[in-house]
């Protein structure tokens, strides 16, 4: 077929239905849609979006840190620096539209990546669309702006290279670039080479037993190509240290994405992925002759450590597609190479109507109009809030405010994070805390921090400016009127 190797069975070739063939296509638009239509929950992407313009403004990445009141001129880590940097040359020059759009077209492309590669190999129309969307089910609950969607479309992409199975040289010099690209935009292609060792010793399995299958030496190569990138970054063999330090602080804090299925928090998120695993080992066990081992194996790998931290969704959610893709239905004659326009426009269409109907919302747990009320009483200084803010804190203030913690878990000592558990029990009092920051001003969760907001509540020192969804917002008292206030804030 046009001098190309394709996985389709002369016997097994079978028409496409004209409802199907118009399905794939139109299935992109239709999940950029449900992606547009999400609010931006992620808290960490404001710091992202800061660190980015900073990077632009001196053409590299920073060296000293800029943002943490007791940390300043520190070393810093150049973690996800060009994801930070891409992300925000794209919200200068579009503005947060562009940035939700340009975001969601690479979280989704890394699905597309694989499933176009699958049906470039005969696999059916219908099963593809099935498995871009049963995959899409299962980790639309991490979808939001942030530089994970980088890894997704980069995972994508490698395994779009060892499902299209083509010379090992081609896939050498295509993969190794990507694999540097990956970690230089988000610090996880680790991933990447777990899944080509997998891929290498399984088709090295199949290979020793009988020549005729694949060869595993391209997926060997990028397998030890992804170990070496992994320190080709500004921070070199730092990485592993910083990996480590950010691993034991999510855990330290309880973040839910590090943690495992099974814990309260992840209940809700490990339903889509129950639903999805249950049938696609239906559809599996029902066509064990449409079963591909490293494909299973790798899908295997990414389930186990999604269940161990649900941080690992993403991955295996892409894993997914060709496992389903090949197994739901049988081979078709893969299309002529050609732009898939129906796609193309379909997806053009929802990226210019869907923000004129629903533009860029947040979510009410981000305290954007708070931090624009405090912006009003022109304070500087340390702005101490609770740690999940200081990504907001930062967009909105910087330079002029500093913060005392912030989403980026790898800044912070054990023992510091260990000290903002004491204030958010209770053990650590008001007093304290303004020992050691001097803080300008609070902005707090009233619920999560519930003692220090109760102390701030009843000093005398602080006039709370703001009280809107459980959010309040404190300076220190003055004499003069104070500014006249928005609606939502209220006087003490």
């Amino acid at each position: 077929m046009n001098g190309q190797e394709t996985d389709v069975p002369e016997s097994s070739t079978a028409p496409t239905s004209t409802a199907s063939r118009r399905l794939l296509p139109l299935l992109p638009a239709a999940m950029l849609l449900v992606l547009l239509m999400r609010r931006v929950w992620d808290v960490d992407i404001f710091w992202q979006l800061k660190l980015g313009e900073l990077i632009l403004a001196q053409h590299g990445p920073l060296r000293t840190e800029p943002f943490a009141a007791l940390h300043l001129g520190e070393p810093l880590p150049a973690v996800a620096w060009g994801g930070q940097a891409l992300m925000a040359t794209t919200r200068q020059l579009f503005g947060w539209t562009g940035l939700r759009i340009f975001d969601a077209l690479c979280w989704l492309g890394g699905f597309g990546a694989v499933a176009l590669a699958c049906r470039r190999r005969g696999a059916g129309t219908q099963a593809v669309a099935l498995a871009m969307g049963l995959a899409f089910v299962a980790a639309l609950p991490t979808a939001s702006i942030r530089p994970q969607s980088f890894a997704c479309l980069c995972f994508g992409l490698l395994l779009a290279l060892q499902r299209l199975k083509l010379p090992t040289w081609q896939t050498v010099m295509l993969g190794v670039p990507l694999l540097v690209l990956w970690q230089n935009l988000h610090p996880s292609v680790s991933v990447g080479a777990m899944a080509m060792a997998v891929v290498a010793a399984v088709e090295a399995w199949g290979w020793w037993r009988d020549r005729s299958r694949p060869s595993p030496v391209a997926a060997a190569i990028l397998a030890v190509a992804g170990l070496a990138a992994m320190i080709a970054t500004p921070d070199g063999l730092d990485v592993f240290d910083i990996a480590a330090r950010n691993a034991e602080a999510s855990l330290a804090i309880g973040a839910s994405e590090w943690r495992p299925l099974w814990i309260a928090a992840n209940y809700t998120n490990a339903i889509p992925i129950l639903v999805v695993a249950l049938l696609t080992l239906r559809i599996v066990m029902r066509n064990p002759h449409r079963r591909e081992p490293a494909e299973l194996a790798v899908a295997l790998v990414l389930f186990v450590a999604t269940i161990s931290a649900y941080r690992f969704v993403l991955f295996w959610a892409v894993a997914m597609v060709p496992v389903i893709a090949r197994a739901a239905g049988e081979s078709e004659v893969p299309p002529a190479r050609g732009v898939p326009w129906l796609s193309l426009a379909g997806l053009a269409l929802v990226a210019l109507v869907t923000p004129l109907v629903a533009p860029t919302r947040f979510t009410d747990t981000i305290p954007l109009d708070a931090l624009q009320r405090l912006r009003r009483e022109a304070v500087e200084g340390t702005v101490y809030g609770d740690f999940p803010f200081g990504g907001a804190i930062i967009d909105v203030g910087y330079p002029d405010w500093r913060v005392a913690y912030d989403g980026r878990y790898y800044r912070y000592s054990r023992d510091e994070w260990r000290y903002n558990g004491g204030i958010e029990n209770g053990q650590v009092p008001l007093v304290d805390v303004e020992r050691k920051w001097r803080p300008a001003a609070f902005v707090l969760d009233a619920r999560h921090n519930e003692p220090l907001a109760i102390e701030l509540a009843h000093a005398r020192r602080w006039q709370r400016i703001w009280s809107r969804d459980g959010i309040v917002v404190y300076v220190p008292r003055k004499s003069r009127i104070m500014p006249r206030e928005s609606p939502g804030s209220t006087r003490p």
